[in-house]
């Protein structure tokens, strides 16, 4: 039986040399919508120990890249733990975390074993490897920049094998599952890459014969809407490309890497550019810092609570304690989200970066 894995690669490398039709789209959407590509509970892996690394801090950073890249040695630099470093392959052979400290936020970043290619389908233990890079806010994707577009590219690849989408956001799809009344499909404008038929029949193939889809982005692909079907399975996460080993590239190289989106450059060795990548990382994870103050006490700006910058006073509440805003009254608050000083909000009021907050509690009858 010919793996389905290597058809689709076949019809991919198939289009890219022959002018794209709807036939070849629909053929190659009906093989990525077969179940076999998605492996059921238990299936892959395999036994062994995995990296189960209790999750801590106000957020956490994955460090993913092939072996002797540099990863261990940004660990070793920003943070107070020490990863064993060497400058050949396959030196961390676990998951090692550390702890960055900055902006009044603790952060752990976890430097990952090297992966290698074929990482997906269980290769030097890379679905382990792949698996803990899931549970991360953002993703340091550590490149050497003498191999740049190779590395890149695979790593990429692996990544996207297993549900992780890079620096994208969800399809722009509405998918509901029903107990009854059949398939209704509607698209909002024409769709460039999907028909109704090829809806129809991936749907089916999952086994999904009563829903309602409406496809609201004309541009969405097979893959878009296979996300949709999967969205258990997939993982949207912030990407930063960190080019490593500066020092040996030429500087009009060096310059055009630099203005690549998401990408930012360093050299371990040298100790260039470290604390660039350290401020970027603070940047793409969107933490803002909310200092508290009691009843005549000024407040305490050497210890912040740490949110997400969409955050609400019901979010620093559940910061605080998981039952404050169950007694919550009011809240007083100081800073750039605050129309006056101080402002009386209530639980829904969204909070900016350094605001100050004064919360009013008590026990309801």
């Amino acid at each position: 039986m010919v793996n389905i894995t290597d058809k689709i690669k076949e019809i991919e490398e198939e289009m890219k040399r022959t002018q794209k039709n709807k036939a070849t789209e629909y053929h190659l959407g009906l093989l990525k919508g077969a179940q076999l590509l998605e492996p059921g509970p238990g299936a892959g892996g395999g036994g062994g120990s995995g990296f189960d690394v209790s999750k801590s801090g106000d957020a956490r950073i994955a460090l993913v890249g092939f072996p002797s890249v540099g990863k261990s040695t940004f660990l070793s630099k920003v943070t107070k733990t020490r990863s064993e470093v060497a400058s050949y392959a396959f030196t961390t052979l676990t998951a090692i975390p550390g702890v960055l400290e900055y902006g009044g936020a603790e952060i752990q970043l976890l430097d990952l074993p090297g992966i290698i290619e074929g990482a997906a389908e269980g290769k030097g233990r890379g679905r382990q490897v792949i698996s803990a890079a899931k549970t991360s806010d953002l993703i340091l994707m550590v490149l050497d920049a003498t191999k740049k577009a190779e590395q890149r590219a695979l790593l990429e690849a692996e990544l996207e094998a297993v549900g992780i989408r890079l620096n994208r956001e969800p399809p722009n799809i509405y998918l509901k599952v029903k107990k009854a009344g059949g398939m209704k499909i509607t698209f909002q404008t024409p769709p460039k890459y999907l028909d109704e038929k090829m809806v129809f029949n991936i749907l089916r193939d999952y086994k999904i014969l009563n829903c309602e889809v409406l496809v609201r982005d004309e541009f969405a692909t097979v893959d878009d809407f296979i996300d949709v079907i999967m969205k258990d399975h997939r993982k949207y996460i912030k990407c930063l490309y960190v080019y490593n080993k500066i020092d040996s590239v030429s500087l009009d190289f060096l310059d055009k890497l630099a203005r690549e989106d998401h990408t930012v450059v360093m050299s371990c060795e040298l100790d260039l550019g470290i604390q660039d990548v350290v401020e970027r990382c603070w940047k793409e994870l969107k933490l803002i810092r909310i200092y508290t103050k009691r009843k005549g006490v000024d407040p305490d700006f050497s210890e912040a609570l740490i949110v997400r910058s969409n955050s609400t006073i019901e979010d620093v509440c559940d910061r605080i304690h998981r039952t404050l805003k169950d007694t919550f009254k009011y809240a007083l608050v100081w800073g750039a989200s605050a129309r006056h000083v101080p402002q009386r909000v209530g639980l829904g009021h969204p909070v900016s970066d350094e605001d100050v907050v004064y919360i009013v509690s008590g026990w309801r009858a």
